[in-house]
């Protein structure tokens, strides 16, 4: 591994430090309410933790501090590979807020930046930036599988509309989205010759159009964040595609791409949620870290992590050198599943009976945290690719297992 950081890069460590301390205090007095990772279930906790995040995301802003990869002139800092790193890293250090339009910032702002017309530029890219409507993306499908190019929603041409019909589903906060960056199939001819990767289009919707009907799915942990969405005859303008048509595939792929930069703030998360539990151990159930099977699993985690973010380090180094961050970025995805799991597994086992406390009870530990993760993390074997499509691509292309 061959990685160090620039004069530059530490300045710009510098500058960011410098600006958390001057507005990250203040702003947690201003909006002491507890963000959406606190057990607050339902529609109304979800808008008071979103609201939460707008206001968060416009401070950032303010010091052009919200979208640090993009462009200056469009409000970025055109920041390299490196200083993403360190901005990820800054902020879970920091335990900052989250913010209001993840997806618009992380990928459909830059998606439009790169493929838009400047009309659509103009249109939607200050909207992402100051957190004035929330934005959601819509890729996986009900039929499709672990495979986006088997998707099937249509979006058939009439006149100067796109008539969409089909459905998505486990669409992050499409409830609550003014738009939606979609892919859709515009050519449904494709997947019978055999060309899947073929007609497939992007398409910015409005979210609130008539033919649209969203059903939020409330999960495990009593929140509902994820949706589906049905669609039937709904009408969409031609002039929302972004890049043409059939090139939705070549659109997505960057954005996938952008998807999976950016973690190295995991595992100085997971680190410091490990020193939470054993600290929060030592005043609520300290006989438990007594226990040499407990130490043993502590022992662990603690080196778990500690490989994860050397694992990041090096899929870093191979982007500073232009080289494939294969097999690094799969194995990542891998440990963060594994290992958020094994956390919230090892919080109930260290803290005892009160962490398995929701919210509301006179007893819960950290106002019920530790009992919606322990539910809660059981999604990242799904998320941003399912750990057994993971594990076969690794085993197919980077250990070349047999298949017979």
């Amino acid at each position: 591994m061959d990685f160090a950081y620039t004069a530059e890069d530490e300045a710009f460590r510098a500058e960011l430090r410098s600006w958390l301390d001057g507005h990250l205090p203040k702003f947690l007095t201003e909006w002491s309410e507890s963000d959406d990772t606190s057990a607050e279930g339902g529609a109304g906790g979800i808008m008071r933790a979103m609201e939460r995040r707008r206001a968060w995301q416009r401070t950032l802003n303010e010091g052009r501090w919200a979208a640090i990869t993009w462009p200056v002139e469009w409000g970025g800092r055109a920041a390299t590979v490196t200083q993403s790193v360190i901005y990820s890293e800054e902020m879970a250090r920091y335990r900052t807020p989250g913010i209001y339009n993840a997806n618009g910032l992380w990928q459909i702002g830059p998606m439009i930046i790169r493929w838009g017309s400047e009309e659509q530029k103009q249109r939607w890219v200050p909207n992402i930036l100051n957190a004035d409507d929330h934005w959601c993306q819509g890729f996986t499908e009900p039929e499709a599988g672990s495979d986006l190019a088997n998707l099937r929603t249509t979006a058939i041409r009439d006149g100067d509309d796109y008539v969409l019909n089909g459905s998505k589903i486990w669409i992050s906060s499409a409830h609550i989205a003014k738009w939606g960056l979609l892919l859709v199939r515009t050519d449904p001819t494709a997947i019978e010759r055999g060309a899947k990767h073929e007609g497939i289009t992007a398409l910015i919707v409005d979210m609130e159009a008539d033919g649209i009907d969203i059903r939020p799915i409330r999960d495990i942990a009593g929140e509902e964040m994820f949706c589906e969405i049905f669609f039937d005859d709904a009408r969409q303008p031609v002039d929302s595609r972004l890049g043409g048509e059939g090139e939705g595939w070549l659109v997505a792929m960057g954005t996938l791409e952008s998807e999976r930069v950016g973690t190295a703030g995991l595992a100085i998360t997971m680190r410091q949620d490990l020193d939470q539990i054993i600290n929060l151990a030592r005043a609520v159930n300290p006989r438990a870290l007594d226990d040499p099977t407990i130490r043993e699993r502590l022992a662990r985690a603690h080196t778990d992590v500690e490989y994860t973010r050397l694992l990041n380090y090096r899929a870093l180094s191979k982007i500073l050198k232009g080289e494939k961050t294969w097999p690094e970025v799969p194995l990542a995805k891998l440990q963060w599943s594994h290992l958020a799991q094994t956390l919230a597994e090892l919080a109930i086992d260290v803290l005892g009976p009160a962490a398995l406390l929701a919210k509301g009870g006179p007893d819960a530990i950290d106002r019920g945290q530790w009992n919606r993760l322990y539910v809660f993390q059981r999604y990242t074997s799904i998320g941003a690719g399912t750990t057994e499509v993971q594990k076969n691509i690794i085993a197919d292309r980077a250990i070349k297992l047999p298949k017979k």
